[in-house]
């Protein structure tokens, strides 16, 4: 009886020490991870965000659910988080390679159309693909604009014209040669360049008129050294004479509507325009890209139908109602919520497929894009990739980051309406991300 006692003794003491050893280990490790109670005690220890609104949330990256949220269901303005919005779209749209040029030959005849694509000569994209093969054709070129929009087709604010070929970002350069004199590249458009001795601006700059490709300088002295890109108004003979002047080719102008047959030239690989649009927060790759999903859209070029396709197809579950009006986020007319910058970051990663391709396409906090200088590294390791996103009295961020215990998460930290310097916003998102970073 008393052998049978010990044993009983001995099994509840060895029940009991697994059980003490299982709560001690969870404990452990649930003061590893972050909670809904520390997230809220660091956001209302915050003297600098209490005078503005802020909307915040918190998820957990390996499951997707959510650990805090914060006003998170309210619209508030997400600047150039809209960028995350406009590339879902894109990866949803199109596929590894962006496609640069829609084309039939006839004959001795190659017509073709443009699709948006802003990657022909572009400088940091350096592509030449279409470059080589409307230079190598051997065929008469006939470039037709039937499938551009007329006029100005970005936003309302937006102050750079969508184009259907854009060469070069659309731009011309204003400058002044070794001999001291203003010049404008391409050549061609120095007989467009006129004195305007009625203007007088405080410093030498060169005007474009409102309407049209024809510019105008004051009687004042070229500063040396002097540089201004201008941008173009498009049409046709823009594109005729741009592409004339670079091809050194003739350019013949068609009005042939683009038939269902015709074939695609792709340019450049998908991720180095999103990966451009995305680092430095490109406001004309944004506009453009939207441009180029709409090629492949009913109608002609807009970047209104990609932003209605993509609202109706792909967006059409976000949790809370939205309202998007331009690829770069440059409106104050976009509206979206935390939870939904959460649920759009979630279908990012999960169409992207890997965490280096996703790590890749965004700003990385101390390494790269508009990060670089809104984080240190931890011993030269990143710990956030985000999408920052400015306009006054709006600063945010929204995207990834690890902790020093390998930690996952999504979140999404929407400041709008302050009234104090958007460095003291960006030092308390920096200030409160690193230290989740560091003691979680």
């Amino acid at each position: 009886m008393s052998f049978q006692f010990s044993i009983s003794k001995m099994i509840l003491k060895t029940v009991f020490l697994c059980l003490s050893l299982v709560f001690i280990f969870n404990s452990s490790s649930e003061a590893q991870k972050l909670t809904k109670r520390k997230v809220a005690r660091v956001f209302k220890s915050s003297e600098v965000l209490k005078n503005h609104v802020t909307g915040f949330a918190l998820y957990n990256n390996d499951n997707n659910k959510k650990i805090f949220e914060l006003d998170a269901n309210k619209p508030l303005i997400p600047a150039s988080n809209t960028k995350l919005f406009t590339l879902y779209t894109a990866l949803r749209m199109l596929g590894d390679s962006i496609p640069g040029l829609r084309y039939i030959s006839k004959g001795d005849s190659l017509i073709f159309w443009g699709t948006g694509d802003p990657s022909f000569l572009h400088p940091d994209l350096r592509s030449t693909r279409v470059y080589d093969f409307l230079k190598n054709s051997g065929k008469q070129l006939f470039y037709s604009h039937a499938n551009a929009s007329a006029g100005f087709n970005g936003s309302a604010i937006y102050t750079i014209a969508m184009v259907s070929m854009p060469i070069g970002e659309n731009t011309a350069q204003a400058y002044t040669d070794k001999n001291g004199r203003l010049q404008i590249k391409p050549a061609f458009l120095m007989n467009h360049l006129r004195l305007d001795t009625a203007f007088h601006p405080g410093n030498f700059t060169v005007r474009r008129d409102d309407k049209t490709n024809s510019f105008s300088y004051p009687a004042m002295p070229v500063p040396a050294n002097y540089k201004q890109t201008l941008y173009l108004v498009p049409g046709a003979e823009l594109t005729s004479a741009m592409l004339s002047d670079t091809l050194k080719l003739p350019v013949n102008i068609s009005k042939m509507a683009m038939p269902a047959n015709a074939k695609t030239l792709y340019s450049v690989p998908s991720d180095s325009l999103y990966r451009r649009m995305m680092l430095p927060s490109d406001n004309y790759l944004a506009e453009h890209i939207l441009y180029i999903c709409s090629s492949l859209l009913p109608g002609k070029l807009s970047v209104d139908s990609a932003i209605a396709y993509s609202s109706r197809n792909f967006l059409n579950d976000l949790p809370d109602k939205f309202q998007w009006r331009d690829g770069s986020g440059l409106s104050r007319y976009n509206l979206f919520s935390p939870r939904s910058v959460i649920a759009t970051l979630i279908k990012i990663k999960e169409k992207v497929g890997t965490e280096q391709r996703l790590h890749n396409l965004l700003p990385a906090g101390g390494v790269s894009g508009t990060l670089k200088n809104a984080y240190e590294t931890d011993n030269g390791q990143p710990f956030v990739w985000a999408k920052t996103g400015t306009l006054s009295n709006v600063h945010l961020q929204g995207g990834f980051f690890v902790t020093r215990k390998g930690e996952k998460y999504i979140y999404s930290f929407i400041n709008n309406n302050f009234m104090i310097p958007t460095a003291d916003i960006r030092k308390e998102m920096g200030r409160i991300i690193t230290h989740f970073h560091n003691n979680y």
